[in-house]
């Protein structure tokens, strides 16, 4: 990937739409749109100030016709998102007319952009740092506010302040021992042991609170994994449509209607839940039942919540005791469903053998008693606090960057509090400023930011 060439693309999503937009970025973006683009003034955008917008027309290079009426935006150099030149076409939505817009920026002397190359250079030129260009994929794929609101106080640095305010004592400890050993003789200010206690213990305090916040951003990002569990006709697919108030599942008097796993993302009282229905379960008969009731043990072991359905209008059967079997020691509620028919279930038998859980009688048909069970998914669901503004790790990679910090960190005061001389404390405290350095990009390898930015869609 040559990062002095200019790339194009587009940075829509496919299909037809009132608007599209092309991207072109680099030292030649401007006049490689000069050579494909009519302003209705005759002026060229290489004439513009920069930061103007300009109305015109895309023309065939061959015929002189007009392929679209289109704005062309022109952003100069450093003030853009990569930190190069750049120009973004306007468009009309039509992916013909985007691709032949894209076809003619191509035979002007633009290559067509790889996936994610525009936040790559804009990383790469110091326009973001590594944190803020991963939080761009995050605002993309946000699902719900809470995700949204967390991504955009990532791309704004909150995450990256935080890192940096652990690693910048960490850096001065790691200099000033350098400075020890390359100059000698020179009177350097030595660091105290207190001095040096005191900075690993902030660091550690940092990091550990840092890493709290995993589960919980974790869980702002992708949702709490919430699993409706039962025997089969329980009412589980019907509660799925209750919850998310859709037709999602097929409901049907039939038992084993459901022989695969539906999932719908919704949010609770400002809560995101990842909502999963499974198939029923019991002793399947055929092979295709028997796959859907393996997949809903393996989506019970990873739930953080599971909602265990039970007729309410039926005594309680050997299935009901093996789903509550199956999910002790899980986060649950038991839901005691079909409370518009005659009740046959008593609640205390049913409290007996899950104690720590608390019931609720629904009718997923009538809707009675779901506004309840909303506000028992949301208290159950606490998110530790967690405010958009804070630095919270909703990152697998970021988590375990500062993870390898803390232990790093913990080695060096190990070491320290073993009576090893300071200075090999150092090599620990330089792995911790390692570590943190990978979540922004400061050591990062070439290797880890493409795998990064390949994740990326073409024209982002």
């Amino acid at each position: 990937m040559n990062q002095n060439d200019t790339i194009a693309a587009i940075s829509t999503p496919y299909g037809a739409g009132g608007l599209g937009v092309i991207r072109i970025s680099g030292k030649n973006a401007i006049a490689v749109a000069d050579k494909v683009f009519l302003a209705a003034n005759r002026k060229k955008l290489s004439q513009a100030d920069t930061h103007t917008l300009h109305y015109g027309h895309i023309t065939d290079e061959d015929t002189a016709a007009v392929i679209d009426e289109v704005m062309a935006g022109v952003m100069r150099a450093p003030r853009t998102f990569t930190g190069e030149d750049v120009v973004e076409i306007s468009a009309h939505g039509s992916m013909v007319g985007l691709r032949r817009i894209l076809t003619r920026l191509i035979e002007a002397g633009a290559r067509l952009a790889e996936a994610g190359e525009f936040t790559k250079r804009a990383f790469l030129n110091g326009r973001l740092d590594l944190a803020q260009a991963e939080a761009v994929i995050d605002i993309i794929n946000a699902g719900n506010d809470a995700a949204l609101q967390n991504a955009v106080a990532q791309l704004e640095g909150t995450l990256s302040r935080e890192i940096r305010k652990i690693r910048e004592p960490l850096l001065y400890v790691c200099a000033q021992f350098a400075a020890m050993v390359d100059y000698p003789d020179d009177e350097i200010a030595e660091l105290s042991e207190e001095g040096l206690r005191r900075i690993l213990h902030a660091a550690i305090s940092d990091c550990e609170t840092l890493l709290e916040s995993a589960p919980s951003g974790r869980m702002i990002k992708e949702g709490v994994l919430c699993v409706i569990a039962g025997k089969p006709n329980a009412g589980k697919s019907s509660l799925l449509n209750a919850l998310s108030h859709s037709e999602r599942a097929i409901v049907t008097e039939i038992e084993g209607t459901t022989r695969d796993i539906l999932e719908e993302f919704i949010t609770i009282n400002g809560v995101p839940i990842r909502l999963v229905d499974t198939a029923g379960l019991r002793d399947a008969k055929d092979a295709v039942e028997k796959i859907g009731v393996s997949r809903t043990r393996q989506y019970i072991d990873a739930a953080q919540l599971v909602l265990v359905m039970l007729d309410g209008s039926a005594h309680i059967t050997e299935q009901d005791r093996d789903v509550l079997a199956l999910t002790d020691g899980k986060k649950r509620i038991l839901l005691l469903n079909k409370s518009d028919l005659e009740v046959k279930i008593k609640a205390d038998a049913v409290q007996a053998m899950a104690p720590e859980a608390p019931i609720i009688s629904v009718s997923a048909v009538s809707g009675e008693g779901i506004a309840g069970l909303k506000n028992a998914i949301a208290s159950l669901c606490d998110q530790s606090g967690i405010t958009p503004t804070s630095a919270a790790l909703s990152n697998l990679r970021h988590a375990e960057a500062v993870a390898e910090a803390l232990r790093s960190l913990q080695n060096a005061l190990d070491t320290l509090d073993g009576g090893i001389p300071m200075d090999m404390c150092v090599i620990d405290v330089t792995g911790a400023v390692e570590a943190l350095g990978l979540l922004t990009g400061e050591t990062v390898s070439a290797d880890i930011v493409d795998k990064i930015f390949a994740e990326f869609c073409v024209g982002k």
